[in-house]
Order: C-alpha cells, then structure tokens, then sequence
C-alpha cells in the first residue's frame, strides 16, 4: 500500500511560524507536524510514501534524509509550479508502488482516530475513493446520502452547490483531510496542472462511487493550519 503526505503549501495561514520554515516542520507536542503524519500513515501498514514539497523544499528533504523511518520514503518535487491536492497527487504517479491503493494525509491534521480502521473500510468497499469526514462546524461541507456515497458539495458563505447525485435527504460532513483512492482513480485525472482533489471527486462522483467514512464526536481530529487551531490543538490533544 502507499501513501501520500501534501506538504507542499505555503502555510500562509501559520506565519510567522513559516516565515523561515515549511508549515510541514512547525512543531506539535515537541516534533514536527510532518514527523506525526508519516507516524500516523505507517501504523496503517504502508510499504512507501510519497511526500510533496515546494515551499522550503530543501528544510523537508534534509528532515526526511537526517532521520530513520519504518517504511521507503519518496520526493515528489514541486519546487518550479505549487500544484495544489490533485496535481500534486498526479505528478507523484509515477513514485507510487503500481497497482496498490494510496492512502493519502495533509501534513497540518492531527488525528488520533484508528486509522487501521479506516483503511479496512475502504478496502472492504467498491468506493473509487473514500473520504475522511465528521460532522462539524465550517464553510464548505461535502453532502453524503444515507448509504455515504457522494451527492454533493455547497459553501454557505457563497451560496454556491455542485451536485453530484440526485438526493431528497443529505448529511453535511467537513472534510478531514485524509482519503484513499485506487490506483485507477489517477488515470482518470487528465493533466499534470494545478487543481484540487475535490473538483475531481465531484468530476467522477457522477459515474463512480465517492464514499465516505464518519468519524466520531470522539475521534480525535484537528486543523492546525492556523497559529490559533495549533495551540487549541496542543491543548485538547
């Protein structure tokens, strides 16, 4: 199985902690936020992750190399064009163990939910990909049928809704941060370029299944892509 960290962002939202360095290597409860999300994928039994970079690029690689890890580790280098979730995946096709799914992190959530269990559920399913998700407060919510499968995505703050599927009843679900997909999904991707694994998801949700995975009121998940959200987190972790 593979995996796939995003820590290729500028981490504006964490300045002035990333004024120096990638938001990928501010630190958590005394390690790095990247150190916690290459744990948290190899106790879901990875054989090789795939970790993009961009901002800082150079700080990750030398982390990555000066440090001894329980599973093969891979560069996707995007330091000449940032590609956002889904380029960022796509360009790193080539790296990934063929024909075996990818798990796939952002490097600014801690989770302490079992993500073994998560990997079962996606496996057990016919899901082209499943998403992460929990039911919470924000701006943008992914809407699941009562089978969680995919029927649409809204922003309340702009009104605007891409509907996938036909539904008369929905649940709204933050995003998490953490999904996995087939390997199949990356052939129907279309070019390397910047855009968002979400607009692909809603591309592909109308002809394959995009499931999702409910976390619960007391799994452990947290955003720490803002300097507020860190400190709450170290706090409630």
């Amino acid at each position: 199985m593979n995996a796939m960290i995003f820590a290729a962002g500028l981490g504006t939202r964490l300045q002035p902690l990333t004024n120096k360095k990638p938001k990928a290597l501010v630190e958590f409860k005394g390690q790095p936020l990247l150190w916690h999300a290459i744990n948290n994928v190899i106790t879901g039994g990875v054989e090789r992750i795939v970790i993009n970079v961009h901002h800082f690029a150079d700080q990750i690689i030398n982390y990555i190399e000066s440090n001894t890890w329980d599973c093969e580790i891979l560069i996707s280098d995007e330091s000449d064009c940032l590609l956002d979730t889904g380029g960022g995946l796509l360009k790193a096709k080539s790296l990934f163990i063929p024909n075996k799914p990818i798990l796939i992190q952002n490097a600014d959530i801690v989770v302490s939910t079992n993500v073994k269990m998560f990997i079962y559920s996606h496996l057990q399913s016919k899901n082209l990909a499943t998403l992460m998700v929990k039911q919470r407060k924000t701006s943008r919510y992914l809407l699941f049928d009562d089978s969680m499968r995919l029927c649409a995505w809204k922003n309340v703050k702009t009104k605007e809704e891409i509907r996938v599927n036909e539904y008369d009843a929905a649940k709204e679900y933050g995003f998490c941060g953490i999904h996995m997909v087939e390997p199949e999904l990356l052939d129907l991707m279309g070019e390397v370029k910047p855009f968002s694994i979400i607009s692909t998801y809603l591309d592909l949700g109308k002809k394959y299944c995009i499931g999702g995975y409910e976390l619960s009121q007391e799994d452990g998940w947290f955003d720490v892509g803002t300097v507020e959200k860190l400190r709450e987190a170290e706090l409630n972790y």
